[in-house]
């Protein structure tokens, strides 16, 4: 059944005659989307009507697929608030509990799924109360939980009781979510996390993957559809991170992970743990870095493969190298390497793991050395992680160039380093990636000393639009 609100649900009202949607529009609208979702739906305007006039809530599936045709018909997202849809404005805890039972688990991550996305894209609404208020402890107890407990025993679901039926979950609906997360990962590695193409998957995780985790499933298809939601979620985490969005991050991050442990999915896991270490290590929590890398290393001895665990070793010797520690970095380096060199392209590789090539592990290892200020060993790792095409990885080709950058400038080679640098912002100012952003700003910095040199006076005014543009 419906619940009723108290009085009048005005805001539905509002946005549907902006639209300019009537009752009958829309009950049709949410029916056909229902049916492409296996849902069989029967409402008509006299339901609108209840909705806007009496402040009628329908349940299960019914909100977001209002949401989704209302959003159809502006071009744009409409998060639940903006229609009076949601249960309640969230918690600022939503997104950080870790349950243990399943189906908290799903009603945690759907959750944080519902926030204002729009509001959020703004800087304003839940986002903006919440920011700065990353902490990485938050992480603690999803990772020892799921050091313990990597995996649930069943989660076979027959969905949730509601008014609508239950949405029947199949392969093919876990395939269309694989897609998706495929489609994100390309273009995030090509124009930034910013970039309106990738933040669609947020609300891909609202509109499509939630209903699909309230639905019923078997206990297969569902490790299958919390796998592929896990590897959304970590995707919407990764842009949020890019994008300077801390606070988002972290609760997607907890939220994919315990997906992970749902999908039954070690090496997934680990590779959200390895997210987590980095956005650590990036906020200057270089020793949870280090230990959340080594719990993704540890987990998955004898279960990821060799350019799996390779990966995990990289972002351990990230950590360990900018708190600083050069001998731990080096002998992680060494491990990571070595792992890539044992890899074959007959591995079953997981299909997140497309990026990861020895550029990229060159490309990092150059990181580690300017961390540890070693400007030689930076310049020979840089030089092997530009020698290839960029096309594909355009956000990682930006950083590339500003750590050659500095790695010329802390050599003695001034105009190198403007050259390179000119080259980043060049690519910077092609993405939308607060990250980037954040590099070629640390880079001016470093050049302060060479104000009055005309080189870095011309790249200081190249960079200005990018510096004044909001990430």
């Amino acid at each position: 059944m419906s619940r009723e609100q108290r009085g009048p649900n005005e805001k539905l009202g509002t946005v549907l005659a902006l639209a300019g949607i009537s009752n009958a529009g829309l009950a049709r609208r949410v029916n056909d989307l229902g049916a492409q979702r296996g849902l069989t739906l029967r409402y008509d305007k006299t339901s609108v009507a209840r909705w806007v006039s009496k402040g009628m809530v329908p349940q299960g599936a019914a909100p977001h697929l209002i949401a989704a045709a209302i959003g159809a018909k502006l071009g744009r997202p409409v998060p639940l608030h903006e229609i009076g849809l949601a249960d309640a404005d969230p918690a600022p805890e939503v997104g950080l509990a870790f349950p243990r039972d399943v189906s908290e688990a799903v009603r945690s991550a759907t959750d944080l799924y519902r926030l204002d996305l729009a509001g959020r894209r703004a800087g304003g609404g839940i986002w903006q109360s919440l920011a700065g208020s990353f902490a990485v402890s938050a992480y603690a107890t999803p990772a020892s939980r799921w050091l313990i407990s990597p995996a649930d025993s069943s989660v076979a679901r027959s969905g949730d009781l509601t008014d609508l039926p239950p949405l029947k979950v199949g392969h093919s609906d876990v395939a269309k979510l694989r897609e998706a997360a495929e489609d994100a990962r390309r273009w995030d590695s090509k124009y930034g996390g910013g970039d309106w193409r990738s933040s669609m998957v947020p609300e891909c995780l609202r509109v499509d993957a939630a209903p699909l985790l309230l639905g019923s499933y078997s206990d297969e298809v569902g490790r299958a559809l919390f796998g592929a939601t896990a590897e959304l979620t970590r995707l919407a985490g990764w842009m949020a991170f890019d994008t300077g969005q801390q606070e988002a991050a972290q609760r997607y991050y907890i939220q994919a992970l315990r997906l992970a442990r749902a999908a039954a999915d070690v090496p997934l896991g680990g590779y959200v743990l390895a997210s987590m270490s980095l956005q650590a290590t990036y906020r200057g929590f270089a020793d949870e870095g280090v230990d959340l890398a080594q719990a993704a290393v540890e987990r998955n001895r004898g279960l990821a493969t060799a350019r799996t665990m390779s990966f995990f070793r990289l972002v351990e010797a990230r950590a360990h190298a900018k708190a600083g520690d050069g001998h731990p970095a080096e002998a992680a380096l060494k491990a990571a390497e070595a792992w890539l060199e044992r890899s074959r392209d007959g591995d079953c590789d997981p299909s997140w793991l497309g990026f990861y090539s020895y550029d990229r592990f060159a490309a990092d290892a150059a990181e580690c050395y300017r961390d540890l200020k070693a400007p030689r060993q930076v310049r020979r790792f840089t030089e092997q992680a530009l020698s290839r095409p960029t096309e594909e990885f355009v956000r990682s080709h930006g950083l590339r160039l500003v750590v050659s950058a500095v790695a010329e400038l802390e050599s003695g080679n001034l105009d190198a380093a403007c050259a390179a640098g000119t080259r980043a912002v060049e690519v910077a100012g092609r993405i939308s990636s607060a990250r980037t952003t954040e590099y070629v700003r640390d880079l001016l910095h470093r050049l302060e000393p060479y104000g009055d040199e005309p080189r870095v006076a011309e790249l200081r005014e190249r960079a200005r639009p990018l510096l004044v543009t909001p990430a």
